[in-house]
Parts: structure tokens; sequence; C-alpha cells
């Protein structure tokens, strides 16, 4: 099984990826697309901005496959 840091470093840019680091009281994840990677960090694009994780804190990542569509409204045509 490939380690979380060595998944990140070895994975193209642009990647959709889930990171899940270690912080004060517990975990946290970071759910989008890798955009920049060195040896003490990595950069998620995120929904909310892009996010840059200590490498010393990454316990978990992968590769998410794309968002689903957004699904049409739920009220029929009026």
């Amino acid at each position: 099984m490939t380690s979380p840091v060595a998944f990140l470093a070895d994975s193209p840019l642009g990647t959709r990826v889930v990171v899940r680091t270690r912080i004060p009281g517990g975990y946290t994840d970071a759910l989008g697309f890798l955009r920049g990677r060195g040896a003490a960090s990595v950069s998620v694009e995120t929904k909310r901005g892009l996010v840059t994780l200590a490498m010393a804190d990454v316990v978990a990542a992968k590769e998410v496959p794309p968002a689903p569509e957004p699904r049409g409204s739920r009220g029929g045509p009026r």
C-alpha cells in the first residue's frame, strides 16, 4: 500500500483528491484538486479556496471521482 505522502508526490497536478490531516483535537479533510506540492507541503484547491497542508500532518490521501452533476430543480413545470 502506498503511503499518503508518496501518493501525493506521485499524483499529477489537477487530480481530484481528498487529504486528511491531523489538527489539534482531531482530523480534518480537504477535498479538491491538487494544485501544488513541495517537500514540506501540498496545496489543494477546495470550494472555499486554496489550502496549504503540511506533509508532516497528512495521515491519509486518495484520488476521488469527479463531483456529481448538479440536480435539476425538484419542482416540475407549472
